[in-house]
């Protein structure tokens, strides 16, 4: 009977002991601190780069699930944020687009700051055939402007799309281009030749 009273003691005692140590998940504050701590200025990335936009902290508090009234709403803020040629001129060089994909230079600690930004593509993206190491985070856009066409709506689409690309799809992850200011207007101009021009690597 003793020794069952001991043991029955030392059971109560662990489980006792186990729901002291229970996890308890940190707080959104104390998470973002841990973050913070771990990274530092470093050349010309800044740690700022950690702050989140109030879409970012929408995306994250709803793991990317977001309320349908909210994800209108969002998607609606985006895209009105979305600059337009203002000379109306969408399209550039499609030679110059195809480096500009190829490109993942620019924005990295070790990058001097004049370094022109690359919009490196083919890290998420199939486009031209003839390059066969691309990424499949993103879908294929190869044969992008053949399948779509190059109406008015298909023209905007891409560069609203490219500009800010949260307008379609609040929580994705894919870069805001121009929005965040990675690509000039110029440079999207290259990309959107290299997506549409009928004579581009993307469309044979």
């Amino acid at each position: 009977m003793m020794k069952r009273m001991a043991i029955g003691s030392i059971v109560v005692a662990t489980l006792a002991g186990c729901a002291s140590m229970m996890y308890t998940a940190p707080t959104e504050e104390q998470t973002l601190a841990v973050i913070k701590s771990s990274f530092q200025d470093r050349g010309i990335a800044k740690i700022d780069r950690l702050n989140q936009t109030e879409l970012q902290k929408a995306c994250t508090q709803y793991k990317d699930n977001l309320p349908i009234q909210l994800r209108a709403k969002l998607e609606k803020a985006a895209l009105a944020s979305v600059k337009y040629p203002a000379d109306g001129k969408f399209f550039g060089d499609f030679k110059q687009g195809e480096r500009i994909a190829q490109s993942g230079v620019g924005m990295q600690w070790s990058d001097r700051p004049d370094t022109v930004n690359g919009g490196n593509c083919y890290a998420c993206h199939q486009l031209a055939k003839e390059e066969i190491s691309y990424g499949n985070i993103g879908p294929t856009l190869y044969n992008y402007g053949k399948i779509r066409g190059n109406s008015e709506a298909i023209v905007k689409y891409t560069w609203a799309k490219l500009w800010n690309t949260h307008s379609f799809n609040a929580c994705s992850s894919m870069p805001r281009f121009g929005d965040a200011g990675i690509l000039t207007e110029d440079q999207l101009r290259h990309v959107m030749a290299l997506l549409l021009d009928p004579q581009s690597p993307v469309n044979k």
